[in-house]
């Protein structure tokens, strides 16, 4: 009986201290996520910051401690090539993100996020989107990383007036674009300056820091509940 009693024991520390681990494990995890969101916005703040604009050919040989910068390039918009992000609300109101493809001077191309717009009365009415101007023009526009392309499903519109569904990897690797777009601010015309432009994310460093102690005191729980059963009585 004896045996048996010390091998129950034995097990149940074991249960506790698997719990415990586990506890520790996910507090550990949702403390990385908080320091690895708190720096994120911390970019995002310190980029944004910057009040005069970039050339965007000075910046690509490393996008990536620039992203969230405004930068200034020249080139064209392609109006047949032009993609909207369904699910995007602004006060409330359903609409899409406009995304039209772009190429700059320097032959390069990439999709310029043109701001938001109001879905349409009924789902098989267009939205009203503004014509981008032809010719070369003048942009100025936060840049953008591919890797933070807003994520949803993209509703096409084609010139032929009737849309279809394509993924957004499909959708860059037909028109060939480079792995970072703009977020247009302004252009050296009127009707470039988005009448609604994309806003800057949530900066926001969330629930993280708070899990992770929920987790430790959950642990402790784990560890005191252990040390009263373990008590003579």
């Amino acid at each position: 009986m004896k045996a048996d009693r010390e091998e129950y024991a034995f097990l149940k520390s074991l249960i506790a201290i698997s719990m415990i681990g586990l506890c520790i494990w996910a507090a550990l995890w949702q403390y990385e996520r908080g320091v690895e969101r708190h720096a994120r916005n911390s970019l995002i703040e310190r980029q944004a910051a910057f009040s005069v604009a970039a050339t965007l050919s000075s910046l690509t040989s490393d996008l990536n401690a620039h992203e969230w910068r405004m930068v200034t390039t020249r080139g064209s918009f392609d109006p047949e090539q032009q993609i909207l992000i369904k699910n995007r609300y602004f006060e409330g109101a359903y609409g899409f993100e406009v995304l039209t493809l772009f190429e700059d001077v320097e032959s390069r191309k990439f999709w310029v996020d043109r701001g938001w717009v109001v879905a349409g009365a009924t789902a098989r009415t267009p939205p009203v989107i503004t014509r981008v101007p032809g010719g070369v023009v003048e942009i100025t526009g936060r840049l953008r990383l591919d890797s933070s392309l807003p994520r949803g499903a993209f509703f096409a519109l084609p010139s032929g007036g009737e849309g279809e569904l394509i993924s957004k990897l499909n959708a860059q690797s037909l028109a060939q674009t480079e792995n970072f777009y703009l977020d247009l601010a302004f252009g050296s015309l009127p009707q470039l300056t988005p009448k609604v432009p994309a806003q800057l994310p949530e900066l926001s460093d969330g629930p993280h820091m708070a899990y992770a102690l929920q987790w430790i005191f959950f642990a402790g729980l784990v560890l005191y509940g252990r040390i009263l059963i373990r008590r003579p009585r």
